[in-house]
């Protein structure tokens, strides 16, 4: 089974499926953080920065070719896979085994965009309204820089995605669980 915790930007994604996980005995637990493109990808300047975000940052042929699906065809995974490491801006190779039977969360923004849906069993939605979110990225990304610098980029950046996300896709009506 494959469940997808999905929501936007501090919305509580990690919190909730590390939570999910230790419920859930011999579950694994991804993140779609750990398959986005460096930043010469996600950040082309010949785009604006919310498109960047929406259409540019995740390697989603690359998650789905390497684990959705096969394991959505009732594969094991076992090969080495390609990490983001957020440190070094570059992609490290770790050997990864996913038996079959085993329960695979993911977690990450926009799990419910038509090339994703399709593979997960089940989808949460994290329904958090925007004032609260905005607040805990503030306290959560000071890798960004000051609070208004982390602000910015929220607004100019990742709001304007999540905006298109929700009118695409409507994440809402496709959950099979929304958490409020």
């Amino acid at each position: 089974m494959i469940i997808g915790i999905d929501g936007l930007g501090g919305s509580g994604k990690t919190i909730y499926a590390r939570e999910l996980q230790q419920q859930i005995g011999g579950s694994m637990l991804f993140h779609l953080d750990d398959f986005i493109h460096t930043k010469k990808i996600r950040y082309n300047d010949e785009f604006e920065e919310w498109y960047g975000y929406y259409h540019l940052q995740w390697r989603y042929d690359y998650l789905i070719e390497t684990l959705l699906r096969p394991m959505k065809s009732g594969l094991c995974v076992n090969q080495t896979v390609e990490f983001y490491d957020k440190e070094n801006d570059c992609h490290l190779r770790r050997c990864i085994e996913i038996p079959i039977g085993t329960t695979v969360i993911i977690e990450g923004v926009f799990l419910q965009r038509s090339e994703l849906r399709q593979y997960f069993d089940f989808v949460i939605y994290l329904d958090v309204d925007k004032e609260t979110r905005l607040k805990r990225v503030v306290e959560r990304d000071l890798y960004i820089g000051s609070e208004e610098e982390i602000t910015h980029k929220y607004e100019n950046r990742y709001f304007p995605a999540e905006e298109t996300y929700s009118e695409k896709c409507n994440p809402l009506a496709l959950a099979d669980f929304i958490q409020k």
